[in-house]
């Protein structure tokens, strides 16, 4: 029996932190209906690269194991069979700007006069109320407006676009799925459903756990490139004669003399536990000095896994699905694909003692499970092709 086994979600999300969020769910057994519209564009669906039937690679991971089904919501009979559902699939996960629930129908107050155990989770970049409620936003827009950007990048330089969307799944997916299960365990003990309202600027925002802190008790306000975990110190990246790079975190005392010695400069060792502005750049330049005169493989060689002073190679994608410790942590995986083929695709995070995550299956095509789900609420054929025929299913 999966962990997640016998929580059933409604997923209305058509972005990255819904269908993050579910997917996690998912991976731990979870019974997710993704519903879907033709009208309305998933993003996930459409972003490139994409297998022979033009269906997107990025879908088919962060949609794995989920059902599908396509309904126009602005028609009545999508409504009610929504209604239908949430009497078994008591939670629910969307994604829209607030109030556009509220109009079709299926916000929370409505819903939950069919079911009053409803749990129901809104993910918006602002949050369900305050001034900015209705504005549109992304990643990039989160992290500005929560005070992350300005003190995370180098001195008169612009912010640099993240590789991660550290807003969407940090902040929007993980912060999600803490409140379903969150509510849940609350339900399980009232039998009280619960609304979440999860905001992405407001989960960044409780990011800046350090430097947010200090400026809220001292008055200090973190500056670009001056702080000690933000390259104000030696904690920072290094670039080798070939022009790759290092990743330095050696700061506890025994760390850095580990690093002296493998950079040959023992000569630093007890400066560096002088925490003076110009000890620290005096050993910065030493360090930066040291890395320059070997080749990336050949530091490579010298921080091998029998050093434990806090040194690791920045690596490549490609890298990182080679590495020994991403592979015995199991985190890629192999998907079932409607072909009888496998896909390789990114494996779950969290690990459970004698349980498994559960993959089924790669995102499914846009209402493909239309009939599977109709026929369990009821309906018989004749009742599934008129609703095809209307419109309702699409």
């Amino acid at each position: 029996m999966s962990i997640l086994q016998g929580l059933k979600i409604l997923d209305f999300s058509s972005m990255l932190p819904g269908a993050f969020a579910t997917m996690m769910f998912a991976d731990y057994g979870a019974d997710i209906i993704h519903i879907e519209s033709s009208k309305r564009v998933d993003m996930m669906r459409i972003m490139p690269p994409y297998d022979h039937e033009r269906e997107s690679f990025i879908h088919q991971h962060l949609n794995r194991s989920k059902k599908s089904i396509s309904l126009d919501l602005k028609t009545p009979e999508a409504i009610d069979i929504v209604k239908s559902l949430i009497h078994e699939y008591d939670i629910v996960i969307e994604g829209f700007r607030p109030g556009v629930m509220q109009r079709l129908g299926l916000d929370y107050d409505t819903l939950k006069c069919e079911n009053p155990k409803l749990i129901y989770c809104s993910i918006t970049g602002y949050g369900q109320t305050g001034p900015y409620r209705d504005r549109p936003g992304h990643d990039n827009n989160f992290l500005s407006i929560a005070g992350v950007l300005d003190h995370s990048r180098l001195k008169d330089k612009k912010p640099v676009p993240m590789g991660i969307q550290m807003a969407d799944i940090a902040g929007g997916a993980m912060h999600a799925a803490v409140g379903v299960l969150a509510a849940a365990l609350h339900r399980e003990k009232t039998g009280q459903g619960k609304y979440i309202d999860v905001s992405m600027v407001d989960a960044v925002f409780t990011m800046n756990a350090l430097y947010g802190t200090t400026y809220l008790t001292s008055g200090h306000l973190a500056q670009a490139e001056e702080e000690i975990l933000n390259g104000g110190t030696f904690y920072d990246y290094y670039k080798t004669k070939d022009g790759r790079y290092f990743s330095v975190g050696s700061l506890e005392p025994h760390f850095r003399k580990l690093l002296c010695e493998a950079l040959d400069i023992p000569e630093l060792i007890q400066s560096t536990f002088n925490d003076s502005t110009y000890t620290q750049k005096r050993f910065k330049e030493a360090v930066k000095d040291a890395f320059l005169t070997k080749t990336f493989d050949e530091w490579l060689e010298v921080f091998n896994e029998d050093f434990h002073g806090c040194v690791e190679p920045v690596l490549t994608f490609k890298d990182s699905c080679e590495h020994p410790q991403l592979a015995a942590r199991n985190m890629i995986v192999e998907i079932p694909d409607r072909e009888g083929n496998v896909q390789k695709q990114i494996g779950a995070a969290i690990k459970f003692d004698q349980e498994e995550p559960t993959y089924k299956f790669v995102g499914a095509k846009l209402g493909e499970h239309n009939t599977e789900i109709l026929e369990g609420l009821g309906y018989s054929n004749e009742e599934i092709e008129a609703l095809k025929k209307k419109g309702v299913l699409q």
